[in-house]
């Protein structure tokens, strides 16, 4: 074994290389590409290629703005407004419009809000055809839970659900 390497270099024979050479010059060129075939390889990141659960797309008239990590600051509204001792003090205090217009120029009016928690325990997948139907359930590991949120407007005709996105996208009326 040298410099790190558990093989045999064979040797290249008379017109060619010396071991030491070959050795130098295949290292300088195994280095210089990638780590060489001995060498351990950091683990790559896991692929997501699949992701569970994405709410709607948005449709054509949804132009509110991206706001960062709104998954983050609708989870912390759901855990505050749970344990609120005020619940219309504390949609004050978020903003949430009480009486407001739509994009579209609806005049809404919040009547509740909405929170639910949800726990995935098996997975279906189609057999081919779509005939049928897989079912497994899930280990415990792999068992997810989501808490969801939703605003309840009053359109004047049905009620409208909206997502915290939606509602910061409002005017006040």
């Amino acid at each position: 074994m040298h410099r790190g390497h558990d093989h045999h270099h064979p040797d290249h024979g008379a017109g060619g290389h010396s071991h030491a050479e070959a050795h130098s010059h295949a290292h300088s060129n195994a280095h210089a590409h990638a780590h060489g075939h001995n060498h351990g390889h950091s683990p790559r990141p896991a692929a997501q290629w699949q992701t569970p659960h994405l709410p709607h797309t948005p449709e054509a008239g949804d132009h509110a703005p991206a706001e960062p990590d709104l998954d983050l600051v609708e989870k912390a509204f759901v855990e505050g407004f749970a344990s609120a001792s005020d619940p219309t003090s504390f949609l004050r205090l978020a903003r949430v419009p009480f009486d407001a217009v739509t994009v579209e120029g609806t005049r809404v009016s919040l009547l509740r809000v909405e929170t639910g928690e949800t726990t995935d325990i098996g997975a279906v997948m189609p057999h081919l055809g779509g005939g049928s139907f897989r079912y497994d359930p899930l280990p415990a590991a792999m068992t997810s839970r989501r808490r969801t949120l939703r605003f309840v407007y009053f359109d004047g005709a049905a009620a409208l659900p909206l997502t915290l996105a939606q509602v910061r996208a409002l005017a006040q009326s």
